[in-house]
């Protein structure tokens, strides 16, 4: 960051009034450091396959807000890169982000958008709106296109808890293409290798008025029938104890699921899945709950 390196004071660049985007800030002043920087030299192809990537992430609205989830494996060509990979983030109080793609641009992106909501609300004094923050996040997205058509790309879920939407707050959804196009989704969407599979699953099990046990089991649901059909996408590890990450956000704010309730709800799946393996029908009064 700009700085005096004799003093350890903040240079001038901390106090010339500017915009409320720290992403704006970064690019003036140390455009090196921004995930979106050019990593590679011109004319130089990535490859894919050595760097590690993620999937599968989703999200879906329930009776009191929306829900977020992601499994938890990373892979590098044909290789398990990570087991335990964390691709669901809170951004703040009232939004969450979940990543595709490739791992190290991603959570670097990650933790700039955090940065650069917490900024805008220190300068505005105010947060920004879910739109506004959907917005922005595009635009981040933009600036990594270069890096997007070398194989390097990044595709992030946003889910938020719209506390000024008419008729009262509710959960929305967003999702974005490598380009930075941004469109809200309804009820449920995925992203990832193994999304096809998880929009299947959810096309089955959603409905309007979920609880949000009901919807955590819809996701867990939903991420099994990924990892059953997609390589790169993990199911739940039952010896190692990993499972998927799921978190929720209502108007009380963002939640992670505790490890526990995430693993009982996973274990209780599992059964399910031994006497059914494809899972529950999409016509049954309790296909989301435990039989």
């Amino acid at each position: 960051m700009p700085g005096n390196h004799r003093t350890g004071l903040p240079d001038e660049a901390f106090f010339t009034p500017g915009t409320s985007s720290f992403t704006e800030f970064l690019a003036a002043h140390r455009p090196g450091l921004l995930p979106t920087a050019p990593a590679l030299p011109a004319g130089v192809q990535a490859a894919p396959g050595r760097f590690p990537h993620g999937t599968t992430v989703l999200a879906l609205t329930y009776r009191d807000g929306v829900l977020i989830a992601g499994d938890r494996r990373a892979t590098m060509a044909n290789l398990i890169a990570q087991r335990d990979l964390e691709k669901v983030h809170p951004a703040d109080d009232h939004t969450a982000v979940a990543f595709a793609g490739t791992v190290g641009l991603a959570l670097d992106m990650v933790r700039l958008y955090q940065v650069e909501l917490t900024h805008f609300e220190k300068v505005e004094g105010v947060p920004m709106t879910l739109g506004a923050k959907a917005t922005r996040l595009a635009a981040m997205i933009r600036q990594n296109l270069a890096q997007a058509m070398r194989g390097l790309a990044v595709v992030p879920l946003l889910v938020g808890y719209d506390l000024t939407a008419p008729g009262g707050g509710r959960g929305r959804i967003f999702a974005f293409d490598p380009a930075g196009g941004l469109y809200e989704k309804q009820h449920f969407h995925a992203e990832g290798s193994g999304s096809p599979y998880a929009r299947g699953a959810l096309k089955k099990l959603y409905r309007p008025g979920l609880t949000r046990r009901e919807a955590a089991l819809a996701a867990l649901q939903a991420l099994y029938d990924a990892a059953d059909d997609d390589s790169a996408t993990g199911g739940p590890d039952l010896h190692r104890r990993i499972f998927p990450v799921v978190s929720v956000i209502t108007e009380d704010g963002y939640e992670r699921l505790p490890a526990p309730q995430t693993e009982e709800l996973a274990r209780d799946m599992v059964r399910q899945r031994s006497a059914r393996p494809d899972g529950p029908h999409a016509d049954g009064p309790h296909a989301t709950t435990p039989d």
